[in-house]
């Protein structure tokens, strides 16, 4: 998987997948990461990206011209390939675990991220495929929400984690939460390890989380718990 990454803060991407089970799969050549600079694409003398919109309002706007540029320098790295360019903003679809599986089949991505009041409309209708948000609520840029989307997206590429079943038993993945789990020692404050997982019986073990699963999806995400059973449970 290769991560191209339009930015006006590449330092910021850099420095935080250059980390942990991202760093490791980058140095092993199951990752790639490229960040363009949307800044040296500028034609403006001073440098600027940003100018006033157009029937008033408060804040600035990214000009069209230094991302369209930043575009096709992209373009150019990629040898005529296409791709998908996902543009992360409050106005996007949901960004959930089926998304990022279905991201995660991709040979590489395009991420376009914002500052400011957003970036000129026309040259998201020219280049932007897919409009993702991570929330409802309103960041300072696009960064955190491209980083939080690479990180998901990364660890369902094959090879990525060490233990490959990880990715199929953690919240979500079936529509459920996870269950909850535990280490040594076997009592803690007062609090044991729940005999079933001391058993070895592992038919007992997987009804037992399965059942968790359930229970916790219910309490704490009844809208998942309703889109998967509705009134069967």
């Amino acid at each position: 998987m290769k991560y191209y990454c339009m930015t006006l803060f590449p330092e910021m991407i850099e420095q935080a997948m250059n980390t942990s089970i991202i760093k490791r799969a980058m140095e092993n050549g199951i990752l790639d990461l490229e960040t363009i600079n949307i800044r040296d694409y500028t034609n403006n003398k001073h440098g600027r990206v940003d100018d006033y919109t157009y029937g008033g309002g408060a804040g600035m706007l990214m000009q069209a011209q230094p991302v369209y540029d930043a575009y096709q320098a992209v373009k150019e790295k990629m040898n005529g390939q296409t791709t998908r360019v996902i543009y992360v903003t409050p106005q996007g679809r949901p960004f959930h675990q089926q998304a990022a599986a279905e991201l995660a089949a991709e040979e590489q991505l395009i991420f376009l991220c914002g500052h400011y009041e957003g970036i000129d409309e026309r040259v998201l209708e020219e280049i932007v495929t897919d409009y993702y948000s991570i929330g409802d609520y309103v960041l300072t840029g696009g960064e955190l929400p491209a980083l939080v989307m690479m990180d998901a997206v990364a660890r369902l590429v094959p090879g990525v984690l060490n233990n490959e079943e990880s990715a199929t038993t953690e919240s979500f993945y079936d529509g459920l939460l996870e269950y909850p789990q535990y280490t040594r020692p076997e009592e803690w404050m007062g609090r044991r390890v729940p005999e079933v997982l001391l058993s070895g019986h592992h038919a007992n073990i997987e009804k037992w989380r399965l059942e968790q699963s359930i229970e916790r999806t219910r309490q704490r995400r009844p809208d998942l718990y309703e889109k998967k059973y509705g009134g069967e449970k």
